[in-house]
């Protein structure tokens, strides 16, 4: 069971059905993807709800994603290595993006690029 791989495959595929929103299990990570892919307008808008005893993340779609996925294994992306894992997971250059985690949170490769630093790659969203 991998929580984070289940929600961005259910945004996936609420994207190709070509739903308004849907509805994920919230954590850490996936509110900071979220914060991300809204930033770089891939999504709309998200908002934290309590479903019962657990909190959900309901992720309103803005129908510009093509495609996205989760890395597996979660490849440790060295600064000038980056170019590698944008060739493989990116269809063409400036037109998606990679999301990584660094030590200085979660940033997409542009971000990374200028800021000189590496980290794990976690999915490819364009």
């Amino acid at each position: 069971m991998d929580r984070f791989a289940d929600a961005i495959n259910t945004i996936k595929t609420n994207e190709r059905m070509g739903r308004e929103e849907c509805v994920i299990d919230s954590t850490k990570l996936l509110k900071g993807v979220m914060e991300l892919m809204k930033r770089e307008s891939y999504i709309k808008d998200f908002e934290e709800i309590k479903e019962g005893k657990f909190m959900k993340i309901k992720v309103r779609l803005s129908k510009k994603i093509n495609g996205m996925g989760v890395v597996k294994p979660r490849h440790a992306v060295k600064k000038d290595k980056m170019q590698k894992y944008e060739s493989r997971y990116i269809p063409s250059k400036d037109f998606g993006i990679l999301v990584l985690a660094t030590p200085q949170g979660l940033m997409t490769n542009r971000e990374a690029r200028a800021k000189m630093t590496g980290g794990r790659l976690l999915l490819y969203v364009y």
